[in-house]
């Protein structure tokens, strides 16, 4: 059942292609009546010259001709049938494409963390493209061999009853086996694919992190590991090529049993006068046509089976509860940067609870510096600033405004972002910059540089602003990478900041430049600090420290230390001097 309701639905995305579907079958039927026709042309033309001085030459050529002509056709609309079905296929695999992307940017963040990155990456891909294999065998194959077959019969009862009836009776045998051999293999496809992701997601982790890998020795480990996913991958594909391989062989069997059956009746009709030669090679000819239909098919439901198993894949995804935005949102025209966080309760898991009745006031323009241990929530807080996740209670609201009654696009675009881990996309340095404002100018662009500091660098590099950095700007270092992400952020301009970590890569010499720059930037604007070293942020209106999820102690830099609780302690533990 539940793969007839994949099919169901993989079927509902043809709904905008319908005339390209009706041309295609249009064009099939036409060139199956000419392949059929064929067939009787020989056998007719046979039949002018099977005996002694009685060959009829005018009859004949005009046969030869008529079967010119039917050869010419059918290769025709054989090509016409595979342009139309190749272009619904790959409009439809767009489409799939296109809904999967789509659907990957409005599921929550809390989906995308939980789920394999490589698995993800593995659905969007090979998934699709075998989905796409599956439905051009599908729609070139399957609503030709059916035709062909009915086709078939309906030339073959023209010749002789008998024989045909010998031909339908046994041909459904190999039916029945392809489609038991066929339900079986399912799960095995299935299960293949599972395995498949699995297998791609731990290989773009360890791509990723060979750095990592090669620092810990850890190479043979991770072979061990590779193997073991890989060993279950060639367990689950042999089970499900070699049943899946199984049904092409059995169905050939049957058939040949088919075709030998109307050799010997008809070699007997023939003898009796009841078959000329020129009708035996016809059905000879149809016989075989009529089979090969049965062949095409039960090679078509390996591929089919994939395909099912990968749409099953591809929705589930699709299936998943997307982010709901307020159906009347609020805006913000002037934003001031008021926050209120009222009694706010979070966890990651259930059973896990990392916020609990948090409750934090900012004024408009304070500088907010969050500071604790590690796992105390600090990048969690931010996190619920920005909607990436939702509290399971409590509010927060900017300017008086609860930010879950705005769209999600109008409450990020409140806030500046630079964040300890950084993020460039493969292409110019210009385009990196101007990321968040993709009509800034060149010149802007060179102004926030020099603001972050960033200018120097660039103007070294062989093509300046225009020098294309390869995938997650890997051809820089480390700080240039975060001196790029905290230009973007200066070009933006945006009315509040959220700054985590945001120094961290950066030598102590161009740290106090940016701070600088930083400290320009901040005067006026509602600003979040995410910092574990304390000397970055004394200057703050107001320093949070959390524990474990609570506010244990709130105030300037001097109060907090005055009052020896636990700020105190974080705060000289890095410096060693009590």
């Amino acid at each position: 059942m539940k793969n007839k309701n994949t099919l169901k639905r993989l079927l509902s995305f043809i709904k905008d292609y319908k005339i390209l579907l009706y041309m295609a079958l249009l064009c099939s039927a036409i060139n199956i009546i000419f392949t059929l026709w064929t067939p009787v042309l020989i056998g007719q033309a046979i039949d002018q010259m099977i005996g002694k001085h009685e060959v009829h030459f005018m009859i004949l050529y005009k046969k030869i001709a008529m079967i010119i002509f039917s050869v010419i056709m059918t290769s025709l609309f054989s090509y016409l049938v595979m342009r139309l079905s190749n272009t619904m296929t790959y409009n439809i695999t767009r489409d799939f494409r296109k809904a999967l992307f789509k659907q990957y940017h409005q599921l929550p963040l809390k989906f995308i963390d939980a789920s394999s990155h490589g698995d993800l990456m593995s659905r969007m891909i090979a998934d699709i493209d075998l989905i796409s294999d599956g439905l051009l065998q599908g729609f070139t194959n399957l609503f030709a061999g059916i035709m062909t077959i009915i086709g078939t019969i309906v030339f073959m009862l023209m010749i002789n009853v008998k024989i045909a009836l010998i031909v339908i009776i046994l041909t459904p045998l190999s039916l029945a086996v392809s489609s038991i051999i066929a339900t079986k293999t399912y799960k095995y496809f299935q299960e293949q694919l599972k395995i498949r992701g699995e297998l791609s997601g731990f290989v773009e982790e360890m791509i990723g992190n060979q750095k990592v890998v090669k620092a810990f020795s850890h190479e043979e480990e991770n072979k061990e590991n590779f193997n073991e996913i890989n060993h279950r991958l060639f367990i689950s594909g042999v089970k499900s090529q070699f049943l899946g391989a199984l049904i092409n062989p059995t169905t050939r069997v049957v058939n040949s049993i088919v075709y030998g059956s109307v050799c010997i009746f008809g070699a007997f009709s023939v003898l009796g006068g009841g078959l000329t030669i020129g009708a035996l090679s016809s059905f000879l000819t149809y016989a075989n046509q009529y089979t090969k239909p049965f062949n095409d098919i039960s090679n078509v439901f390996t591929q089919l089976e994939t395909a099912l198993a990968c749409a099953d894949r591809v929705f589930n995804i699709l299936d998943e509860q997307p982010l709901v935005e307020c159906p009347h949102p609020k805006t913000i025209e002037n934003p001031r940067g008021s926050i209120h966080i009222e009694d706010v309760t979070f966890s990651y898991k259930e059973d896990q609870e990392l916020i609990k009745d948090f409750n934090l006031h900012v004024h408009p323009g304070q500088t907010i510096a969050i500071v604790g241990p590690t796992g105390c929530g600090k990048t969690t807080l931010i996190n619920l600033l920005m909607r990436f996740y939702e509290p399971r209670l409590g509010s927060i609201s900017i300017d008086g405004i609860n930010i879950q009654d705005m769209t999600r696009k109008d409450m990020r675009s409140l806030y500046g972002m630079v964040l300890q881990d950084t993020w460039l996309f493969k292409g110019t340095i210009k385009d990196n910059i101007a990321f968040g404002k993709e009509d800034a100018t060149l010149e802007e662009i060179i102004e926030a540089s020099k603001k972050a500091h960033a200018h120097g660098f660039i103007e070294k590099l062989k093509d300046g602003y225009n020098a294309m950095l390869s995938e997650e700007g890997a051809n820089l270092s480390n700080g240039q990478r975060q001196l790029l992400c905290i230009a973007r952020i200066m070009l933006a301009n945006p009315p509040m900041l959220i700054l985590d970590e945001a120094t961290s890569s950066i030598d102590t010499r161009t740290e106090r430049q940016i701070q600088d720059a930083f400290d320009t930037m901040m005067k006026g604007r509602t600003t979040f600090i995410v910092a574990h070293r304390l000397s970055t942020i004394q200057k703050a209106n107001q320093i949070v420290v959390m524990k474990e999820g609570h506010i244990v102690e709130q105030g300037t830099h001097e109060q907090l230390l005055k009052q020896n609780g636990f700020y105190h302690t974080l705060y000289y533990s890095q410096f060693d001097t009590e």
